[in-house]
């Protein structure tokens, strides 16, 4: 949890500053602050598109290798990534090579992310209780909210003891700075961590057995449903949180050019009962079942957006931190059941690759393109509606993707890993009847 939290303090960090800073920091003006914030968001898809990538590449090695020396190696490569970003010049003094050298830092962080969260919630979640795996690995999940608490917290800090020149300035570095120490906090906990027994035991058995294989192609050749399922329960929710804690701040800011750090005041508030939710919706969908949690996330979230911008258009500041934080309590109706979600789908020698390949693959075409499609749709059309469409649409699709799964509270990881067994059995002798004949 700790090292998650130093990993999306990074990764968040971004994103609210794509939204406040670098649309004007990196990119020529063009006469509309739309089309600055429009470049910088495109700049933050490139993590989106990276993070398969370091999915695939993390999961074959976290798969073979184990859990622990990913998640060492992620933190630091987000880390020194991130620390660099805050050293960067902007357009005014370099041109175009400004923003080459922030989609060049931002190809390698969202490299290092793709494969954190699969190998930080399998790791909580392969050592948990059958009966409250749902609850302990939604912890890993309430870091995120930390993070970006933390992100926003440095950045409202620096907003208020700065004038608005300095802040767009230098001031916004200090948070990009600040990541230098945190992550040798985050990689001196990492450190201590150890391997899940189960996992230690499906490793020697693939060692043993040189026909079970493990990875990206076994998985997707094996369990090709259990991966588009992970993809379909991810949909609504990646592009959801983005929305609410991302887009908002631009509505915001360009539509009625809301004070920065009242914005930042809201989030801060908001990721505080994100946090706070998290845990306990966990522990409902031990005691009810995934199925249930996940399906009201998606149906309340697709409500959000018709009663939320309505909230915002008043500028009053306690229904502004309603219409945030309400989102965000919704977002974790399927963010806490997530994890127990997508490591029951997948057997232990194949867990990480299938858990980080439905995860990023859908981050690429839900949360990377969430902003954009929204401030595009902003600008083109003045309204909100297509936005809230948007996401109705999105909640739809995940809400298939749930219904389509068995209820899996309280199963045994090792029951999976033996049923798992006999298909590669039974295939390895149906195999060999035909090689025989």
């Amino acid at each position: 949890m700790a090292g998650t939290v130093v990993e999306w303090y990074e990764f968040f960090l971004y994103a609210t500053a794509a939204s406040l800073v670098f649309g004007t920091f990196f990119f020529p003006s063009s006469g509309s602050q739309l089309d600055g914030i429009i470049a910088a968001f495109v700049t933050y898809a490139v993590g989106f598109v990276a993070r398969p990538l370091g999915g695939i590449v993390f999961g074959q090695i976290g798969d073979r290798f184990g859990r622990k020396p990913t998640l060492q190696a992620t933190i630091i490569i987000v880390g020194a990534a991130t620390f660099l970003m805050g050293c960067l010049p902007g357009f005014a003094s370099v041109g175009y090579w400004a923003p080459a050298m922030l989609v060049a830092l931002r190809f390698i962080q969202g490299f290092a992310v793709g494969g954190e969260w699969g190998g930080a919630v399998l790791l909580v979640a392969e050592q948990s209780p059958d009966r409250r795996r749902a609850f302990w690995s939604s912890w890993p999940q309430a870091a995120v909210p930390v993070g970006n608490l933390l992100a926003t917290l440095v950045l409202l800090i620096t907003s208020f003891v700065l004038s608005p020149a300095a802040f767009l300035d230098w001031g916004w570095r200090i948070a990009f700075w600040l990541s230098a120490v945190i992550v040798l906090v985050g990689f001196w906990i990492r450190r201590h961590v150890e391997e899940a027994p189960i996992f230690l035991e499906a490793k020697a058995q693939v060692e043993k057995d040189k026909a079970t294989s493990f990875g990206v192609v076994e998985v997707l050749r094996r369990y090709p449903k259990g991966v588009v399922q992970a993809m379909g329960v991810r949909f609504a929710e990646n592009i959801v949180y983005y929305i609410v804690v991302s887009f908002s701040i631009v509505y915001l800011k360009v539509v009625h050019s809301y004070d920065t750090s009242q914005l930042l005041l809201a989030l801060l508030i908001a990721h505080v009962v994100h946090f706070a939710v998290i845990p306990p919706l966990g522990r409902l969908a031990d005691r009810v079942g995934r199925r249930p949690v996940y399906l009201a996330g998606a149906i309340l979230s697709a409500t959000w957006a018709f009663f939320a911008f309505p909230m915002f258009d008043t500028l009053n500041p306690v229904m502004i931190v309603l219409a945030v934080t309400i989102g965000l309590v919704f977002h974790a109706g399927m963010y806490a059941p997530q994890p127990a979600v997508m490591a029951e789908l997948f057997p232990t020698r194949m867990r990480y690759s299938g858990v980080s390949l439905g995860a990023q693959v859908t981050a690429i075409l839900a949360g990377s393109l969430a902003p954009i499609l929204a401030t595009q749709w902003l600008r083109d059309f003045g309204s909100w509606l297509p936005i809230a469409l948007y996401i109705v649409v999105a909640c739809v699709v995940t809400s298939i993707a749930v219904l389509s799964l068995k209820e899996t509270r309280g199963i045994s990881l090792r029951d999976i890993d033996a049923a798992d067994a006999a298909r590669t059995a039974d295939r390895s002798t149906t195999v060999g009847a035909k090689g025989a004949r």
